[in-house]
């Protein structure tokens, strides 16, 4: 475990955001979770697990210890028809993704450059181009922080939903993930259907094209959060009834969606763009000009800028849709996880 001598967490978050904490941490091991979670010395602290910080706004100082996953590792096991992937927690997504294809482990190409550690995964249930992480996903180990015993849940028993899981829910706050482990299938069959994916010739294409042309893709697209501080997606794709799908097809004729159950799921980015949001600015946050389902801190945001900014956008996609966008980024603020409703209440912009 390390102890670090800065409380400033700009470079903890990926939206660059220049606020603090009470003290932070690295966790180097589950011995150290342990360690953190029981010591006494900790004990008055509210505690917050943090990967990368990719999927994560600050809304101001955080009133506790920001714990730094650092758990690092990678297990194979090759079964007849499969190979077995045991990643810890603390990984990097798109590093682990590039790793399998080019180690030939196929099946998660399709995620490639998604940002955020591989413990954070299983708690988005992250997708893109049609996979998500349930479909690949064997199993996750967790860190019960009542017991602090090491735990393990089936794919089943994780409660996958759309951009959801039980770390989500009934586990939310109550442990925190220490591996993963993917069940990657030796008969790789490329999953094209979704976008620009659609013009590679499935009979001849190789994993490393795909992911090639998911990297390019998203290198267009989506700004490097080091250059342009940014938590990728910043609302979830909606889900409306097909009668709502109906009539707005009427006045929208263009607008992309795609079969979800007996509903429909619609492209966010494209509500926004269509409202004629991309580049749109407050003070120093704004709607990326390229992808419009992202919000910007353009060098000098405040968390204040980017919540006006969201809250703004949500507005106007309500108002011209009729279609309610929930954020995927968390929001925390003081010791809490909270919401950009629950933050409009509290303050005056």
């Amino acid at each position: 475990m390390k102890i670090l001598s800065t409380k400033n967490l700009k470079s903890y978050n990926s939206f660059s955001l220049n606020e603090n904490a009470d003290l932070i941490l690295e966790a180097e091991s589950t011995q150290d979770l342990v360690y953190i979670w029981s010591c006494e010395e900790y004990s008055r602290y509210k505690k917050l697990p943090l990967g990368r910080g990719s999927n994560t706004l600050f809304c101001g100082d955080f009133s506790g210890i920001v714990v730094l996953n650092r758990l690092f590792g990678k297990q194979v096991n090759e079964l007849e028809n499969s190979y077995l992937i045991k990643v810890s927690s603390g990984e990097d997504w798109p590093s682990f993704v590039e790793w399998c294809v080019d180690n030939n482990y196929y099946g998660v190409e399709n995620l490639a450059m998604i940002p955020g550690c591989v413990g954070s995964s299983p708690i988005q249930n992250i997708g893109a181009y049609g996979v998500e992480l349930k479909d690949l996903c064997d199993s996750v180990e967790y860190l019960d922080l009542t017991t602090l015993k090491i735990k393990k849940l089936n794919n089943d028993q994780c409660l996958f939903g759309y951009r959801d899981s039980i770390f989500k829910q009934q586990l939310k706050d109550k442990v925190i993930i220490t591996a993963v482990t993917l069940r990657l299938t030796k008969k790789w069959e490329p999953l094209l259907s979704y976008g620009p994916l659609a013009s590679l010739n499935k009979s001849g294409v190789t994993v490393k094209e795909v992911y090639e042309k998911i990297c390019n893709i998203r290198n267009t697209k989506l700004p490097d959060p080091k250059v342009l501080g940014n938590a990728g997606s910043f609302f979830k794709n909606p889900i409306i009834s097909n009668e709502h799908y109906r009539d707005l097809v009427i006045e929208y004729p263009n607008i992309p969606a795609y079969p979800f159950g007996n509903k429909k799921k619609i492209a966010a980015g494209w509500l926004i763009d269509n409202a004629g949001l991309k580049g749109f600015e407050i003070n120093g946050a704004g709607v990326h000009k390229e992808q419009a389902l992202v919000l910007v801190n353009n060098g000098n945001a405040t968390s204040a800028d980017v919540l006006e900014l969201a809250n703004y956008v949500k507005n106007k996609i309500f108002e011209m849709y009729k279609i309610e966008l929930e954020h995927e980024v968390r929001f925390y603020s003081g010791t809490k996880e909270t919401f950009l409703s629950e933050l409009f209440n509290e303050r005056a912009f």
